[in-house]
């Protein structure tokens, strides 16, 4: 599973990294321990309101960087407390269990990340992971998202419509397996357009999609067992056990 990550970049940067036309929702601080239900920032492209048209004629779309819940709440759900069970989807399922599927065919996303932990069990304990690609560019995740309308506010309210993501995992390659099981799907920069395209509906090609995500190249670092509590935030969690 996916359940503590690092995002420490600025808006500027994620919005230059992702080539978002826009940046909306609340600003993100800097964070090295990114837990579920905290708010992050997440890469969009929908369909343009007015309904206008590319130079191909094809319908315009807009890419967004906006501001989401981690943790899903389809919109069926009574209670928005249901999304702290959906901080993770399982890429073998996710095209037909019910609080993803409908989302995995119409409302993808990227999750901007610098890294994720993860623990290795070693004997009785578990030694924190933090596993990073070697570059400085951001990670994405694959995600999806959902709009959650409460109904306890009236249809104008600021707050009606909650947006909350997911991140979907995969089975670990070989070479991070011995770490953990699971690992988050990782988009390449060259998928981003496919995974985010609007215009692809079609389950067959969604699966097509999940399956051409190639395994990603890592580095695990050990780092101190600070970060096993999500009170403390700071560059220190992802330095070498050594050194933090």
């Amino acid at each position: 599973m996916c359940g503590r990550y690092v995002m420490a970049k600025a808006t500027s940067d994620l919005v230059a990294a992702f080539a978002a036309e826009q940046a909306v929702g609340e600003d993100i601080a800097p964070s090295w321990n990114v837990a579920p239900t905290d708010n992050v920032r997440i890469v969009t492209e929908r369909f343009h309101r007015r309904g206008e048209h590319d130079d191909d004629g094809r319908p315009a779309v807009v890419r967004r960087l906006a501001t989401a819940k981690w943790g899903l709440v389809p919109v069926w759900a009574k209670d928005p407390k249901i999304g702290s069970r959906m901080i993770n989807a399982r890429r073998e399922t996710v095209l037909e269990k019910p609080a993803f599927r409908k989302a995995a065919v119409k409302r993808r996303a990227l999750v901007p990340a610098d890294g994720y932990y993860e623990w290795e069990k070693s004997g009785k304990t578990k030694i924190p992971t933090y596993l990073y690609s070697p570059s400085e560019d951001p990670l994405a995740f694959a995600g999806l998202y959902e709009f959650w309308p409460d109904p306890s506010l009236p249809e104008d309210h600021e707050h009606k419509w909650l947006l909350s993501f997911t991140i979907i995992t995969t089975e670990a390659s070989d070479a991070l397996g011995h770490i953990h099981d699971r690992t988050p799907l990782i988009v390449p920069p060259d998928l981003y357009s496919d995974w985010l395209d609007p215009e692809l509906t079609e389950t067959t090609g969604v699966q097509q999609l999940l399956d051409a995500i190639p395994e990603p190249v890592l580095t695990p670092r050990v780092v101190s067992s600070q970060v096993n509590s999500v009170r403390n935030n700071g560059p220190e969690l992802i330095l070498p056990a050594q050194e933090a």
